[in-house]
């Protein structure tokens, strides 16, 4: 029986796949299949449920512009919220028929014989002319390597697979990891465990999120007034962007906000010790600043104790400390964040046989973020140096979609049917970055984080302006691909 063929697999149904999948049908695609291998669409948004996860970026830039809500609840949105929104624009697109829930992509190969990509699933095999990947770069668990963590006899789970049937109520609990997921959950479940250790490898800068509740005034206008809701929109943009004065222009700019983080630290923390303790030793921007203002005073209780000494053996009802010191857990929460690069990458081969996940792994690389040399008819989002440190990843998202869009169209209407970046102008694109890179806080803010490579150079954002992306972007350039019929 032959596999099923259609004219485009999209990968994911979160902000990219249904992005995508709005524009391909509004541009005349229509012979379309979305793979999802969860039960439901959002991404990361339906996957991380733990308590209090939410969006650092304010929900009226982080959304659609061409789908606005004038009803968010909140300046940043809660991840229920975020995922209602999700569900609402996928089914008054009807997007939702092209979505295939429960749908895992084990495999997917370029066959160059063929011109086309032949896609293994859960649920059987697909062919396609063109294959573009949405896969979030936020949905795979990252777990530390914990000297004796198989003799713990206590319950143990990560933030992205919250355990929501084992009540922590009265228990000694050990969070692991000061990331952002940490940040959130930890002034979440401070006040019901008896005990809270966490353990610190580097302190985050915390900076004021000043969250509200939005006024029912203020959603009628936004309801009433489309011009003032862009002009909501334009203003956080504006705000944000202005993050990459510090990252990317000139370090000198990090000095107002680490003076923000500062006040912060002193307005909600009492104890000097630690204080000193959660103070960071490193340029802000260096790796991701956190907008929160509960997770401060929830280190300030009685019942919470910050380790920096690290782990140095895990046993069956402890943790030992670097420092020799024992401490009684019956649960472990990892906060350690996300892997780098998705897994589905490495079930995605080019055709001289070399995965993306491999390809990335020797060095971070596309074009744009969105192409990939030796991978035909395949784009995506996101992808190394598409994705900026200091702007809505939707923004970019956005950018990307029309880029790819754009694309499709244009081979259409040519008449041509393969397509691939020149391996030079991938070179010469990812030379650039390299340079441009070079001087960025990212590199020289004197910490580690995933921001960057173990080589020490970028990991993958984009060094410039979102909006000179989204110029760059505007128009497929398709002078920079091997195209034929």
């Amino acid at each position: 029986m032959p596999a099923e063929h259609t004219h485009i697999v999209v990968l994911g149904a979160g902000f990219g796949g249904i992005g995508l999948t709005i524009k391909l049908r509004e541009a005349g695609f229509d012979d379309i299949v979305v793979l999802e291998r969860a039960g439901d669409v959002g991404g990361t948004w339906q996957a991380n449920t733990y308590p209090g996860c939410a969006c650092d970026v304010p929900s009226q830039l982080y959304s659609y512009s061409f789908a606005p809500n004038p009803e968010w609840s909140r300046t940043y949105g809660k991840q229920p919220e975020i995922l209602e929104y999700l569900r609402t624009v996928a089914e008054s697109s009807d997007v939702t028929r092209h979505i295939r829930l429960d749908t895992e992509m084990l495999a997917a190969h370029w066959d160059d014989e063929a011109s086309l990509w032949r896609i293994e699933t859960s649920r059987g095999e697909l062919t396609a002319d063109y294959f573009l990947s949405a896969a979030g770069i936020f949905a795979e668990a990252k777990y530390p390597s914990l000297p004796g963590l198989e003799t713990f006899e206590g319950t143990a789970f990560h933030s992205l697979h919250w355990d929501h049937d084992h009540d922590l109520t009265g228990k000694r609990v050990a969070v692991i990891g000061t990331g952002a997921s940490a940040v959130q959950f930890v002034p979440e479940i401070q006040p019901k465990v008896a005990a809270l250790t966490v353990f610190q490898r580097s302190a985050p800068w915390i900076v004021p999120r000043m969250d509200r509740q939005t006024l029912g005034l203020e959603r009628l206008l936004l309801r009433q007034i489309p011009l003032a809701q862009k002009a909501v929109r334009g203003t956080w943009y504006s705000l944000i962007e202005g993050f990459g004065l510090v990252g990317f222009v000139d370090n000198r700019f990090r000095h107002p906000f680490e003076l923000l983080g500062r006040i912060q630290l002193r307005r909600q923390i009492r104890d000097p010790k630690l204080r000193a303790k959660v103070t960071p030793d490193y340029m802000i921007g260096c790796k991701r600043a956190i907008f929160s203002d509960a997770y401060l005073p929830a280190l300030d209780q009685d019942n919470v104790d910050v380790v920096t000494d690290g782990v140095a053996e895990v046993r069956a009802r402890s943790i030992v400390t670097r420092a020799g010191v024992e401490i009684p857990v019956d649960t472990i929460i990892y906060g350690t964040g996300f892997t780098s690069t998705p897994s589905v990458f490495d079930r995605i081969v080019g055709h001289d046989g070399r995965s993306i996940a491999q390809l990335f792994r020797e060095r971070p690389q596309t074009y744009l973020g969105a192409a990939v040399s030796g991978f035909p008819n395949f784009f995506c989002t996101l992808g190394p140096f598409g994705a900026a440190g200091n702007q809505s990843a939707v923004f970019m998202i956005e950018s990307q979609i029309a880029y790819i869009v754009d694309a499709l169209s244009t081979l259409r209407a040519r008449g041509e049917t393969r397509i691939e970046v020149r391996a030079q102008v991938q070179r010469d694109f990812v030379e650039e970055m390299g340079k441009r890179s070079a001087e960025t806080v990212w590199l020289t803010g004197g910490c580690e984080s995933y921001y960057t490579t173990a080589e020490g150079g970028n990991a993958g954002l984009y060094p410039n302006w979102s909006f000179e992306y989204r110029r760059r972007t505007r128009r497929f350039d398709i002078e920079s691909y091997e195209v034929s019929a």
